[in-house]
């Protein structure tokens, strides 16, 4: 008895053909792990947040600020520098001279020590003060420290000035004959102490011009008494 016409043909009939379609499709599915590209039919990820930047990401780091102040807790950085405003001398104080006064032939004129600085500003003495002729040049009139006709004084005292607070002094001489022999200045050179920085104030009217001495009482301060 012969058997199936297609045995030994090579050829599968449909049935055949159906149980190899099954098994291949059985293998592909299993399969399906490596056979799809990494990352293919993964969910997207979530976009990152576009205002933050990541330091990995930076092709160089930001060029550090020095702010004068360490980064440790609790530091603290440098001390600023006082500053002087603009006018004022390296010394922090200016001197000033008011308007002469005149009685029965003496003159006297206020000078003043004002701190123009940032910081307190000790004095304790007297004025330095110089005549000067017309070419600048000092002349031989002599400087007193001491009472005169025209004001006492008590003596140096320490006074410590405050920022913006004035100091006090009064400066007389003698401007007639009778004084003895007269010199005729042109200006007064007054600094706050010697070695400071000094003004020149010019000396206007005949009669203020003509130096015998000059007499100068310690500095003081407002509430000195």
């Amino acid at each position: 008895m012969r058997g199936p016409a297609w045995a030994g043909t090579g050829r599968r009939g449909p049935l055949a053909a159906g149980l190899l379609a099954g098994v291949l499709g059985l293998t592909l599915s299993g399969c399906a792990g490596f056979l799809v590209p990494a990352g293919e039919g993964e969910p997207e990820p979530t976009p990152s947040d576009p205002y933050r930047v990541h330091a990995d990401k930076l092709a160089t780091p930001f060029p550090s600020v020095s702010t004068g102040v360490s980064d440790r807790p609790g530091a603290q950085g440098p001390a600023p520098t006082p500053t002087v405003p603009a006018g004022c001398p390296s010394s922090g104080v200016v001197v000033g001279m008011g308007e002469v006064e005149a009685a029965l032939g003496h003159r006297a004129v206020g000078l003043t020590l004002t701190n123009c600085g940032s910081k307190p500003y000790r004095v304790d003495g007297y004025p330095s003060v110089r005549a000067l002729d017309e070419a600048g040049d000092p002349l031989p009139v002599p400087v007193n420290p001491g009472s005169s006709y025209m004001g006492s004084d008590p003596g140096p005292k320490e006074v410590m000035l405050k920022p913006g607070e004035t100091a006090r002094s009064l400066l007389a001489w003698v401007s007639t004959p009778t004084g003895g022999d007269l010199i005729e200045g042109d200006a007064l050179e007054i600094a706050p102490a010697p070695g400071l920085e000094a003004r020149t104030f010019p000396l206007e009217g005949s009669d203020v011009r003509l130096l015998d001495e000059l007499n100068m009482t310690a500095w003081r301060g407002s509430s000195v008494r």
